[in-house]
């Protein structure tokens, strides 16, 4: 489910845009993916030189990341626990962004995401709400005027035919995600399985967002519905920042 997308010095261009936004003493979710990688390397590079910041991966491989480039983490129950500092900004990719362009009949759906592509959007979407503000790299290939990718759906083993059955019901058509280079599928970083979700065009994101967290056996999904402020979009020539 993970996709390729534009060039890397795309999502170098996005990435940094974003890390450029933290300032000092400001506790930064750390998202995860190739496009938000960059962000952390370049908040490591200034918290060498002198940069005071704390932050908060929401995988493996972004706490992986940050300790390597000698970022100071939190755990997401430190930063937001009674006597936690908070969050102040987190930084995160998206599979797919819907611009909301012309042509949009429902406008307002600008700025939805669709995550999971690395099977980590249950802990980013716990950080990325809890943020004071969400910055989303990306390059111009996850740009959209609707959101039309598989939905990733994350199952409790024990409820994986229960929710698929419920998928088909509300229209959509579930695939469970097998793992590459082993036998069996993806397992998140929870011990959950993966159904990625097939609905076609989605004309309100919204509404399926609420739909699919009422099914029982739903972990989270990745329709991230207004939660981002900022899209940052490199491009050949730069960035282009855009509010939402």
């Amino acid at each position: 489910m993970k996709t390729s997308g534009g060039s890397d010095a795309m999502k170098r261009r996005a990435g940094e845009s974003a890390a450029e936004r933290v300032t000092d003493g400001d506790v930064v979710g750390l998202g995860t993916g190739s496009t938000t990688a960059h962000a952390i390397r370049r908040l490591g590079d200034r918290v060498d030189a002198g940069l005071d910041i704390r932050g908060v991966p929401t995988s493996f491989a972004s706490r992986e990341l940050a300790t390597d480039r000698g970022i100071p983490l939190l755990d997401l129950d430190e930063a937001v626990g009674p006597d936690g500092p908070g969050i102040d900004l987190a930084i995160d990719g998206a599979d797919q962004v819907a611009t909301g362009g012309e042509g949009s009949e429902i406008p307002e759906t600008g700025g939805a995401l669709v995550k999971g592509g690395g099977a980590a959007h249950a802990r980013e979407k716990l950080v990325d709400a809890t943020a004071d503000r969400f910055l989303v790299v990306v390059d111009p290939s996850k740009e959209s005027p609707r959101l039309d990718r598989s939905v990733p759906v994350e199952v409790l083993p024990a409820g994986r035919t229960a929710v698929a059955a419920a998928v088909r019901e509300t229209g959509g058509e579930p695939t469970l995600r097998r793992a590459e280079r082993k036998d069996g599928p993806v397992v998140t970083d929870n011990g959950n399985l993966v159904l990625d979700c097939a609905f076609g065009e989605l004309a309100d994101p919204a509404a399926l967002s609420t739909t699919l967290s009422a099914i029982p056996g739903v972990v989270e999904h990745g329709l991230f519905v207004g939660l981002a402020d900022e899209i940052h979009v490199g491009t050949d020539s730069g960035v282009r920042v855009d509010e939402v």
